[in-house]
Formats: C-alpha cells, structure tokens, sequence
C-alpha cells in the first residue's frame, strides 16, 4: 500500500467509468488502485450494482469495487447532462462503458463521436456477447454469458446429476482483468503513436478463454464433459476427500510418478507400490484406489491430514470456506487480503487486485462514494461556476450527496 505522499503511476490519468455493475467498473478499480482518477458516472438512483447487497446492513459489493472512486450523478437523458459528459471527455483518458448500441447513440456517446471530441482518449466497452453478431443486443451477465454459455457450469457437474450455479462475479472479476489489460495495451499503444483507440472485451471471450483447454480439446475429438457424463472419470489423485471432521482436501497429483510413491507412504500402504506400479494399472483399480483413500483420510482430522500431507509433500489444498480465506496466512502475508484502516467495521478487511508491479506503490483502499459525492467538486474542476452547478442541480441534471 501507499503512503499519502507516495507519487502512483497512473498519477495524472483521468478516468471516466460510466459502465454499471460489475465488470466494466472493476477494471476502471485496479487503475484506481494505481493512482488514477476515477470519475464514476451514475444515475440519481445509484448504479444497479448498489441494490445486490440492499439486503445486508452494509453494501460489500460497491466497497470492493468503487474504493477510490468519485461519483457524479448526472441525469445522461438530458442533452445538459450530456454536455456535462463531453466536457469531462475532452481532458480524459480513458472511458469505460457498457452501454447498446443504441444508448450509446441516443447519449452520444458512440466511438465516431467520442473520438471526435478527443482523439487521445481509449474508449473501452465492455458487452456480454460481443458487440457484433447476431446476439450483440442480447442482455447477460457473468452467470449466462461466462458461465452457462460457455461450457464451465456443464463441465463441473457431477454425472447424471444438474448443472451447479456458481457464485456471483466469477466472471465478472477475470473479465475485468481483461479490460484492464486491454486498456494498458491502448495505452502504450497512444504512448507510441499518439493515438487514442477502441479496445473491447466480452463475458462470452472471457469465459471462452476460461474453458480454453476443453474447448481445444474438443476441436481434437476430445470432449471431456461428454466423457465426465460418461464415466464419471473417478481419478483417486486428483479427487476431493472429506475428513472425519467434516472438511474437504482436494488432491492435485499430476505427476504420478514422483507423487505416488510419497502418497502410498503418506497413507500407510507402500505395498500400493508394487501393486499399482504404473498410471496404467493405477487407474485400473481406481475406484477401489478412490474408495481406499476416502477410507483413510476420513479417519483423519483437518489437521492431522494436513500434517501428514504436507511432510510428504503432497500436491493438495483445503477446500477453503470463506472464513477460512479471510485468515489464510498466505494471502495476508503475500498482501492479498489486505487491512483497509477504515472505521467502518464491515469494511475492515477487502481483497487487494492481483495485479503486482514491483517497485510501484498502489493506493490504501480507500472507501467506495456515495451517489453524487462528489458533483460539485468534479464540475468545478471542469469549468462550472458555483452558481452554474446550483442551477445544475435545481434542474435535475446533476444530484449532489448531502455529505461532500
């Protein structure tokens, strides 16, 4: 994390994320975390991402992934509001957004246009299915257009049994990596030319990219999800095992070789090695090899499988809840769940972005804006006179958070 006086690499850039939900606006996090200066675009009733968490007494989702924001609620619908929004265009670097075609038109706010206000500027969408074909249009999130369209939710399902529905933002989350890393790349492509540019990324490419070794293996004939369905493909060294305290291990043995005679001792049953010499005839007996080591660890605790485990250096992982996660060691030491220092006891904890570049410092994470918070600041830095942005606000163009 950074000192207040830390200079940031993105210092300087300016940023305008007008994308809702999730991942549009995770990538406009990461540059926020490096430094640059986030402008969050809304309407009055707030960005429809702040209603997912409405339930709970604090909204986690927007603290994630709004920290170091500033947000301006400006009513895109009226042609003042969208005056607002070129003025903000013709200084900025980067915009990020995940509207139709036809919204970006009916808010002037399509490439040809935006470009012609600021030919620097990396213009940056972000669609569920791509923005040409025949399902440009089609409305979708990181569960259809990540998930189920791609071939994942069918792929971990158990045999015979239904497709598993994942967790929100899977999708969500490496997609925004990937525009993230599409608007470095338009960036350094300015850096050498001059020239801004349009960069784009899609939940259906993402997840597509995702699944990319059973969909290659696919186009050679081989398909793993028919072959799961099939025959279940029970492998004891790569299977999930409960122990007698009710916790899960996945084995991740991937080289046998070296890997199985540790288990076989691991276990208790170097006879194992002579018996099942080879991956060959291993996988022969694997169902009773499964049921054998089920058998085993399951008259072992957590900690005691763990212990075991890792003296024989096993290739394994605790099938982690999310309590577990919090506490990991791992990931607090290596910075990836990291102490926020706000006062807010929900906001305690938060996940850090995955992206590191040694040497360069990222900004403390700071707290997410409430709708408008800061109008009246980011107007003024745009020219607007106070008497300017009252009337602003009187007519319904711009709304301003009681608290600035």
């Amino acid at each position: 994390m950074s000192d207040p006086t830390d200079e940031l690499l993105l210092d300087g850039l300016r940023v305008i994320d007008a994308a809702s939900f999730l991942a549009g606006p995770g990538a406009a996090t990461v540059l926020a975390d490096y430094g640059a200066d986030v402008i969050k675009i809304e309407p009055f009733a707030g960005d429809g991402y702040r209603a997912l968490s409405k339930p709970w007494r604090t909204d986690y989702n927007w603290q994630l992934t709004s920290r170091n924001k500033r947000s301006l609620a400006l009513d895109l619908s009226r042609e003042e509001g969208q005056a607002i929004m070129r003025r903000l265009l013709a200084d900025a670097d980067v915009l990020v957004l995940n509207f139709f075609d036809d919204q970006l038109e009916r808010y002037g706010l399509n490439a040809e246009a935006v470009r012609g206000l600021n030919p620097r500027l990396i213009y940056a969408r972000i669609t569920a299915f791509g923005s040409t074909g025949p399902e440009a249009r089609k409305r979708g999130f990181d569960s259809t257009g990540w998930w189920a369209r791609t071939g994942l939710m069918d792929l971990v399902r158990d045999r015979g049994g239904p497709p598993v529905m994942g967790a929100p933002g899977f999708g969500d989350h490496s997609t925004a990596l990937s525009l993230f890393g599409a608007i470095m790349l338009g960036l350094y492509r300015r850096e050498r030319t001059g020239e801004g540019c349009e960069v784009e990324t899609s939940l259906l490419a993402n997840g597509l990219w995702a699944n990319g070794m059973q969909i290659q293996g696919a186009v050679a004939g081989f398909d793993l999800g028919a072959l799961r369905q099939e025959k279940g493909l029970l492998n004891p060294l790569t299977s999930v095992y409960r122990t007698s305290d009710d916790r899960y291990l996945l084995f991740a043995i991937i080289n046998a070789a070296r890997e199985w005679p540790q288990l076989c001792r691991a276990l208790g049953r170097e006879a194992w090695q002579t018996e099942y010499p080879d991956i060959r005839t291993l996988m022969k007996a694997r169902e009773h090899l499964r049921g054998e080591i089920a058998g085993i660890v399951a008259g072992w605790t957590l900690a005691e499988a763990r212990s075991v485990l890792d003296t024989a250096e096993i290739t394994y992982s605790v099938v982690q809840n999310l309590e577990d996660v919090l506490m990991d060691p791992q990931a607090r030491a290596a910075g990836f769940i990291v102490e926020t220092g706000s006062e807010d006891p929900d906001y305690q904890l938060t996940v850090a972005n995955p992206v590191t570049l040694a040497g360069e410092a990222r900004r403390s994470h700071g707290p997410a804006p409430d709708v408008g918070e800061h109008s009246r600041g980011i107007l003024g830095e745009a020219g607007y006179s106070e008497s300017e942005i009252d009337a602003l606000i009187e007519r319904g163009v711009v709304a301003q958070a009681d608290a600035d």
